[in-house]
């Protein structure tokens, strides 16, 4: 079939970027004619909250790439929706994440589907219905963008509630985040503390991705706190760029004298550092307030590292508790609990085993599996 995805990809950098790119490449690999049109302005500089929207990292190879779309002006949503309809692709992907970008979205779509030869097919894969930060407006731009879709994949079954109080009559399925596996092959626990330049008689935690208040850090260094963990030869690894102001979170190392306790990486983590840190890693922790799904549970999976996570949205649909790792409230006697039982009774080597025999339930051709059966639903209809 000829698919058109239509969203973040490069030279625009982050997780969303990295999950088109590899759904295009799975897509040429089963023998479709894949193409991305990505933005030309996606965020205006002001409302980007971190230091740079761009990569330095050279281009995908064998991934057609085309900027086109301008999020904020409607002339262009009309020009990429007349664009896309000339091209009458079979499939038009969109991978939705915010109501910001309903407007371009939904625009884009409904002109590339109101086509007469009643060709195009609109499938959304849905981060987010609802965001985690929420604002007044949110229902209303989400409403106008679901009414411009004929199907959907949902990656967690909070999305998919979510999603059913704005379209019941479309086909749905549920397909959980896939592995992101373009970061590199597993490296050795040595090689990856040789390449951070940190000492090996140390345990880590890894809190990884851009850091914003729903994300729970306070949480996590609040927990790494507790007394019992001191004296363990633990650190903790804080590897995202703050999306907000780092001061209540450095407050809160001062206060409980963790400064040489916390490694602080304030910045873009390039894709050429990831594999480092999660094979440094012990144990990979996501103390979310709230979420749906997460990328960062699937590079885990890759790099077949244990997990804990909070007991929030999707996360205890894809981390099995005690089995891969844990699931817990989102406060930090709990979180820090976890830690306790994980260092103190030598869980890493059953929980790796488990992690690598359940990473397999992910895979890409999965994804593109449930896009063809949502496709044919669609299709079936009309």
């Amino acid at each position: 079939m000829r698919i058109i995805i239509l969203g973040t990809a490069h030279p625009y950098r982050g997780g969303l970027a990295s999950y088109n790119e590899r759904l295009a490449r799975q897509l040429n690999s089963e023998g479709h004619e894949t193409e991305i049109l990505t933005f030309t302005l996606q965020y205006p500089g002001f409302l980007f909250p971190g230091k740079s929207q761009f990569t330095d990292a050279p281009p995908p190879k064998n991934i057609k790439i085309t900027r086109v779309l301008n999020s904020v002006n409607p002339f262009n949503w009309l020009r990429t929706g007349f664009r896309l309809k000339k091209k009458n692709p079979d499939i038009l992907i969109i991978k939705y994440w915010h109501p910001s970008m309903s407007p371009c979205f939904g625009t884009v779509a409904r002109i590339a589907r109101n086509n007469k030869k009643g060709r195009t097919k609109v499938i959304c894969i849905f981060d987010n219905v609802i965001p985690h930060e929420k604002s007044f407006i949110d229902r209303l731009l989400t409403r106008y963008f679901t009414r411009s879709i004929d199907g959907a994949i949902v990656m967690s079954g909070s999305v998919g509630e979510d999603l059913k109080s704005f379209r019941i009559d479309i086909p749905v399925t549920f397909n959980p985040h896939p592995l992101y596996d373009n970061y590199g092959d597993i490296i050795s626990r040595g090689a990856a503390l040789e390449k951070l330049k940190l000492k090996a008689e140390y345990s880590y935690l890894l809190f990884f991705g851009f850091i914003r208040a729903y994300k729970g850090l306070d949480l996590l260094l609040e927990a790494f706190a507790d007394q019992r963990l001191r004296n363990r030869r633990l650190k903790l690894i804080v590897a995202g760029e703050f999306y907000e102001s780092d001061k209540p979170y450095l407050e809160i190392i001062n206060k409980n004298n963790l400064g040489n306790e916390v490694l602080i990486l304030d910045r873009f983590i390039k894709e050429d550092e990831v594999a480092s840190l999660f094979c440094a890693a012990d144990l990979v922790v996501q103390p979310y307030r709230s979420a749906t799904q997460s990328g960062v549970t699937q590079i885990a999976y890759h790099f077949e590292k244990p997990m804990l996570v909070t007991d929030v949205g999707g996360l205890s649909e894809i981390v099995p508790d005690g089995k891969c790792g844990y699931v817990v409230k989102p406060e930090p006697v709990s979180i820090s609990n976890a830690i306790i039982d994980y260092f103190s009774n030598n869980r890493k080597e059953e929980f790796t085993k488990n992690v690598r025999e359940e990473k397999a339930k992910f895979t890409w051709d999965k994804l593109t599996e449930s896009i063809k059966l949502i496709y044919n639903e669609i299709t079936s209809n009309y």
